[in-house]
């Protein structure tokens, strides 16, 4: 079984969470910049630490690197973000700051992961308990969602066609589909990856 990694004992959790967000700050190298990101992002998957990443503004991090242009950074980014917001402290924080619209934008990301994550996030989003947000089922959304569900990609497939289910009434769904206006007809299918050869 692979140990995790060891944390400095002098330094804590919460000490090492900061050189880490520091080391993001500091950083010129794009290198550097995606390993931490992806660092933040697993430590985000730790509801243990979801305290310590409020405390470090960790979630405006995440939100900020959505706009950046190394597709790279915006998957760590929504990755992180899709890790954190299953809480409702970071849900509401994410809902407050005006997360939505950059969440969305991943949506036409190239990149496979993203899109997957920003289905996901959008769904804990809209989850029960988190008040009405009518933009994360708003209509580019709902046809979007209903591209998704045509994927040939399985997993994106099913995502878009539990969101639609489960997040979407079916007037929504009937309108999205007899809009020839389609909004989100110029949001591209992500990339899939080609399977590996042996």
């Amino acid at each position: 079984m692979a140990q995790k990694p060891k944390v400095d004992p002098h330094v804590g959790r919460l000490g090492y969470l900061q050189a880490l967000v520091t080391e993001f700050q500091e950083t010129e190298s794009q290198d550097a910049k995606e390993q931490v990101l992806a660092n933040l992002a697993n430590f985000a998957y730790d509801p243990g630490n979801y305290e310590y990443l409020r405390q470090l503004q960790v979630l405006d991090l995440f939100l900020d690197s959505l706009s950046e242009e190394n597709e790279t950074l915006v998957e760590f980014a929504i990755g992180g973000l899709c890790n954190l917001c299953p809480d409702r402290a970071n849900k509401e924080h994410i809902l407050q700051t005006g997360g939505i619209p950059l969440i969305i934008n991943c949506l036409s990301s190239p990149n496979e992961e993203t899109v997957l994550s920003a289905v996901t996030t959008i769904m804990y989003l809209s989850s029960p308990g988190s008040g009405s947000h009518p933009e994360l089922t708003a209509m580019p959304v709902v046809q979007c969602m209903l591209r998704f569900s045509l994927s040939a990609n399985t997993r994106l497939r099913n995502l878009a066609q539990i969101f639609l289910e489960d997040f979407c009434s079916p007037s929504q769904v009937a309108e999205a589909r007899t809009w020839r206006a389609h909004s989100a007809l110029g949001i591209p299918l992500p990339r899939t990856e080609a399977p590996q050869q042996p």
